[in-house]
């Protein structure tokens, strides 16, 4: 295996092992994001015709035969490959010949790996932000079902002011819709195209055409000038994994709220029977492990926050191997909170509130007693408030 840097020099296994870390395995999610940098490299490589025509054609057609391939399962990104950018030019070299060797020309891994991450961003936020709108519809449809049922609204873990079931689900929908935009602005900072940044310094000599590239893949402007593009690694990683961070903390919230719902003491909502699990040692248990796991989500999110924002923090300018391990966290954080998401969205389907449990505390009537009498018999709220106030001091 001859790897993007191989200099023909031997490579002690345990150094292999250690540097390639995770990227064989991590890497599956960015063959199809890689074939699409490389191909729009190939092509702005032929229009400022430093490859042939007919070489960009061999490497359009044996790279989208390499995707294909890979999503067959004919093949794996292995240790020995190192990443997704070996695995693939290796691999189109032996099957095309020396075109598949001119594909680097203009290029390093540093933005190579880079524009992949971006692509792949971008799609992943688009994803998110399409689960979230499910997960609206469910709070919606909650509304739709029962938004009539009065809750009793807290503060302080007591019974404060009357709310209702409409009024719960509009606040977390809200919260959601906020979610969708904070998502939508982390976006914009991953459509800036760093391919033909090179490791940083550009390519000095190649009359390449950075604009090219940025067209061919969609991004919304070119990323400049050269050094930009490494000392923005981590911005884009860091920022979506905060929103999530933001996003999960309200879910978590929300699940708060069901776990109190849920107890025996309130039984304010029921559950479907396909969301609760068993106890092995109390045979009547039914238990609501989903929400736990949901409301601690929130923090392996922001562990993963926290692990993108250290690792960028204090390098210094250019390209540093530190940066590769983003990608771990990125994943882990963008993966929990596509499955957190969904989960609440399948939970709140199945969920009904019971009206004939929910007691309000006739207390809870006491903030709209005060307003009566500033309405009807003209007291200043202060007063109005210290009378109703004496009512239930008693």
């Amino acid at each position: 295996m001859t790897r993007l840097w191989d200099k023909g020099l031997p490579l002690d296994e345990r150094v292999l092992h250690y540097t390639a870390g995770e990227d064989h395995l991590l890497d599956a999610r960015l063959v199809d994001y890689d074939v699409r940098g490389s191909i729009a490299h190939a092509e702005m490589l032929a229009d400022a015709g430093l490859i042939s025509t007919d070489d960009c054609a061999a490497i359009r057609d044996g790279l989208t035969a390499l995707a294909a391939s890979f999503a067959r399962g004919e093949w794996q990104i292995s240790l020995e490959d190192e990443d997704v950018h070996t695995a693939l030019e290796s691999r189109l070299t032996q099957s095309i010949g020396d075109a598949g060797a001119k594909l680097h020309l203009g290029r390093s891994r540093n933005d190579q790996v880079l524009t992949a991450l971006r692509l792949y961003i971008r799609d992943a936020i688009d994803d998110l932000c399409a689960r979230v709108a499910d997960l609206r519809a469910a709070v919606a449809a909650v509304s739709e079902r029962q938004g009539e049922v009065q809750l009793p609204g807290y503060t302080h873990m007591q019974h404060a002011m009357p709310s209702s079931v409409a009024l719960w689900c509009g606040g977390f929908d809200e919260a959601f819709a906020d979610a969708m935009d904070g998502l939508a602005a982390a976006r914009r900072r991953a459509d800036k195209n760093p391919l033909g940044s090179a490791a940083g310094y550009g390519t000095p000599g190649l009359p390449i055409d950075r604009d090219a590239t940025t067209r061919k893949l969609g991004f919304a402007c070119t990323q400049s000038p050269v050094t930009a593009a490494q000392l923005s690694r981590g911005k884009a990683e860091s920022t979506v994994l905060f929103e999530i961070t933001l996003l999960l903390a309200d879910l978590g919230r929300m699940a708060t709220d069901l776990l109190l719902f849920y107890t025996q003491e309130f039984a304010y909502v029921s559950l479907a029977g396909d969301v609760t699990t068993g106890s092995s040692i109390m045979p009547q248990k039914r238990n609501p492990d989903v929400l736990e796991l949901l409301r601690a989500s929130s923090a392996t999110a922001q562990a993963c926050l926290d692990e993108s924002l250290m690792l960028t923090a204090k390098l210094q300018s250019g390209y540093q191997r530190d940066l590769q391990r983003l990608k771990a966290p990125l994943f882990r954080g963008l993966d929990l909170c596509a499955d957190s998401v969904d989960i609440m969205a399948h939970v709140l389907d199945g969920m009904r509130f019971d009206p004939g449990k929910i007691e309000l505390d006739d207390g809870i009537f006491a903030t709209e007693e005060a307003y009566r009498l500033v309405r009807e018999e003209g007291l200043p709220f202060r007063l109005a408030y210290q009378r109703v106030a004496r009512r239930y001091s008693k």
